[in-house]
């Protein structure tokens, strides 16, 4: 690169930072299109819409209650990931929809929960079940009686899915608007049957009925078998057809529902909490910048230009992509600065072992990013298939987190590969070129006998694995539950208590939570404020008699409450379905990255051995969660997720050296082989554990409870993982692959093949065992040279 495209390659990256930096602070528009400011926050962020439904008619049974809570959940995503769908007392179904206001829209949008029928024109009598009337269809019957005459085609429960989508017209080749359905198995059965009967009647309709009204008749053209419809016209318009499928998808339920109540609520945390998490984020990043400088000098100042740039791109596309960012969320982010360091690390690791080796700048740099690509491209891929994963099979908060983990991948990747690398020659082009600025020359360090010590690993990682388990066992037989289950998980008590004048959120963090957790015994209280009143929501974990009325006296006592304070039991709101949907998407995820690896590696037992170590890394992360009885609620589903994600990376990295080694080493001692790798990657695996531990550390200890429950845990799984990939992976690998391996006998000389077993393996040795070994019974030659010396005294 020369000197003049250096000077212009800094001025642009300059440029774009500064344009980045505008775009967080001010935005784009008047509006602040693209700022910070504009960022869909969470429900704990900045407070949104609480819906309460009832049930229609008897109290429903626990089946149909935790279904429906659980579809109402799917269709609330619609506004955010966020959103939160939870059972009230017997017969209640809340739900919190963060980032909005304005109750009414909503539930215009989301309309009033009701039955939903598909109804054939005639009965079995010929008898018509509506008519044309002048202001659209009207029904003639009861939905009673036409249940009584069969003409229900079918109901709510037997459709799966409905969409707005568009279509290419046939004959006229415009865009055209449609709703697509999906029937369930029953429901494909009886739809062929029904429109192949409108068919033979001349094309017939079939009516969509909901909650009063008739709000589609569409004709039938063909028999439709395959339980995928659609219902479409050339006047259509997307909105009509999003309008149809949202009723549609509203009155799939298994119970009629009614809205009692909309109230707005204030954020769950206040602006202390907010703002010092956001310090917590700049001080980290901060002490990561001047880690790396100090570390790797001028590399290590390119990559830290490189992380201001991953920040504030990340923040712009939280808005662009229309992401809901919650606390977690931003403890995401903030972890994910010491995630992006990753790829810094393992490409300035390759630049200084280049230079040690003699090489100059500008080769050392170009050989660096070269050897260090496919590392970078295995580890993040298989966290971003990890994270696709997540986002098609997962709901709720696992959709959101995997958002915001294949946001950090994408952007990560395109900082350290990118900016950093144009940036790093830039810094060369412009004429700073001496050797030592581009990092400190060292002698190649002495391989450690990690696999020598496999075993002891072996029996301390298999204890810390089990550890949980026991612990599961000695809380149960303690009487104080297998885990601490917040009330996110196990379900609580909401309190709802009107004061004589307005707190702010601060206020009541301060003067009431200590003594409130004291009463309750819950350390993860919630707290919503209701807008425009004076009332205060707390959640706690569920209250006995005696709990409420020493949270009532309390409330009495020290702030003068008269008026009488309501209590509800609630719903977990993670219900079993989306506990299921998220074991289900991890399983997935394993297998698909394991796929993935044995794809790249060419050796099932490299793949093998990442998703043993990535599950070892999970189980002792679950074991701190049973013995230190840190509460399990939301963030528990992120942290195991954010494990899962961060865990692969440092393994790819040493099987990728591994991989590298045998490729030029051939043959060589296997072992030693091993051995050399991991301690090659030593000072990368303990650098990017060390700057994504300084993150999460200053988190935990600026952050309010809640993210301190987030933190903890994480940063024992960043040890954990650092520990794994350096003393569990390798020696799993080396096992498998030694596995039933003849050794050769001491003191015998090897034959002269030297092309199968072990003896091609001694063979094919180092120089200095070569030269040193000397098997009984003379000198051995190394490899085929000896065995063509031998060959050639036989012509002789």
């Amino acid at each position: 690169m020369k000197r003049s495209k250096g000077i212009i390659s800094l001025i642009l990256v300059a440029a774009v930072m500064v344009l980045l930096g505008v775009t967080t602070i001010r935005g784009l528009d008047a509006d602040g299109m693209g700022s910070a400011r504009n960022i869909k926050l969470g429900l704990d962020l900045e407070g949104g819409v609480s819906i309460t439904y009832q049930v229609k008619g008897e109290t429903p049974s626990k089946e149909d209650m935790n279904d429906t809570a659980y579809k109402m959940q799917r269709r609330v995503e619609q506004y955010s990931t966020e959103a939160q769908a939870y059972q009230e007392g017997d017969n209640r179904i809340s739900i919190e929809i963060p980032g909005v206001e304005d109750a009414n829209t909503i539930l215009e949008e989301l309309g009033q929960p009701g039955s939903l029928y598909f109804i054939k024109h005639y009965d079995a009598d010929g008898n018509a079940n509506y008519t044309a009337g002048t202001d659209g269809y009207v029904l003639n019957k009861t939905i009673e009686e036409m249940e009584e005459s069969g003409s229900i085609v079918l109901t709510g429960s037997e459709v799966e899915n409905a969409s707005a989508g568009s279509y290419q017209s046939s004959t006229t080749g415009a865009t055209q608007y449609a709703v697509e359905l999906t029937l369930n198995k029953e429901g494909t059965e009886a739809f062929a049957e029904a429109t192949e009967e409108a068919v033979n009647n001349g094309n017939d309709t079939i009516a969509i009925y909901y909650d009063g009204e008739l709000i589609s008749v569409p004709q039938v053209d063909e028999a439709i078998k395959n339980g995928q419809a659609q219902i479409s016209s050339p006047t259509m318009t997307y909105e009509e057809a999003d309008s149809i499928a949202s009723t549609i998808r509203i009155g799939g339920l298994n119970l009629e529902l009614e809205e009692i109540s909309s109230k707005v609520v204030g954020a769950q945390l206040g602006e202390e909490a907010i703002s010092t998490s956001l310090m917590a984020g700049a001080i980290g990043l901060a002490l990561v910048c001047v880690f790396m400088i100090i570390v790797y000098l001028l590399p290590g100042l390119a990559s830290s230009i490189a992380l201001v740039f991953y920040t504030g791109l990340t923040l712009v596309l939280l808005n662009a992509f229309d992401i809901t960012l919650t606390l977690p969320g931003i403890a995401g982010i903030i972890l994910g600065i010491g995630m992006a360091v990753d790829a810094n690390v393992i490409i300035f690791a390759r630049v200084r072992e280049e230079l040690s080796s003699g090489a100059s700048v500008l080769a050392s740099l170009k050989a660096g990013f070269r050897k260090a690509m496919s590392a970078i491209l295995d580890g993040n891929i298989t966290t971003l298939i990890a994270a696709g994963v997540l986002w098609l099979r997962g709901s709720g908060p696992v959709k959101g987190f995997a958002q915001t983990l294949a946001l950090g991948i994408v952007v990560s990747m395109f900082t350290a590969l990118v900016i950093t690398r144009v940036i790093i020659f830039a810094f060369y082009a412009v004429g700073i070129r001496k050797k030592a600025l581009y990092g400190r020359v060292k002698a190649e360090r002495k391989p450690i006998d990690f696999l020598g010590k496999r075993k002891v690993f072996f029996v301390i990682s298999i204890v810390l694995c089990l550890s949980g388990f026991v612990g599961m066992g000695i809380n149960q037989a303690r009487g104080i539950g297998t885990m601490n289950y917040s009330l996110d998980f196990a379900g609580g008590t909401a309190s709802t208590v009107t004061f004589d004048r307005e707190y702010t959120l601060d206020e009541i963090d301060s003067q009431m939570i200590p003594e409130l957790e004291d009463i309750t015994g819950d350390n993860n209280i919630q707290v919503q404020t209701v807008k425009g009143t004076n009332q205060v929501v707390f959640k706690t974990q569920t209250l006995d008699l005696d709990t409420r009325e020493a949270f009532e006296t309390y409330m009495q006592d020290e702030f003068g409450v008269t008026e009488e304070i309501t209590t509800e039991n609630i719903s977990s709101t993670v219900s079993s379905e989306m506990r299921t949907d998220a074991v289900v998407a991890v399983i997935i995820a394993t297998v698909c990255m394991l796929l993935y690896i044995w794809f790249r590696f060419k050796d099932i037992r490299f793949a093998t051995s990442a998703v043993i170590a990535l599950a070892h890394d999970v189980l002792v992360v679950f074991g701190f969660y049973v013995i230190a009885r840190v509460s399990v609620g939301n963030t528990f589903i992120a942290c195991m997720l954010t494990i899962v994600g961060y865990s692969i990376n440092a393994t790819i990295v040493i099987f990728d050296r591994i991989r590298e080694e045998l490729k030029i080493s051939g043959k060589a001692d296997l072992k030693e082989l091993v051995n050399r790798c991991i301690t090659q990657t030593l000072t990368r695996s303990i650098y990017t554990s060390l700057t994504t531990f300084i993150t999460i550390a200053v988190l935990y200890v600026m952050g309010v409870s809640s993210i301190k429950e987030f933190a903890l845990p994480l940063m024992v799984g960043v040890v954990c993982g650092a520990y794994s990939s350096v003393c569990i992976t390798g020696a799993l690998w080396y096992t498998m692959k030694t596995w039933g391996a003849a050794k050769p006998a001491v003191g015998k000389a090897v034959e002269d093949k030297g092309s199968d077993g072990s003896a091609a393996e001694w063979n094919a040795g180092s120089d200095t065992q070569a030269d040193k070994t000397q098997p009984a019974g003379g000198t051995q030659n190394s490899g085929k040279k000896s065995s063509k010396s031998k060959k050639k005294k036989k012509r002789k």
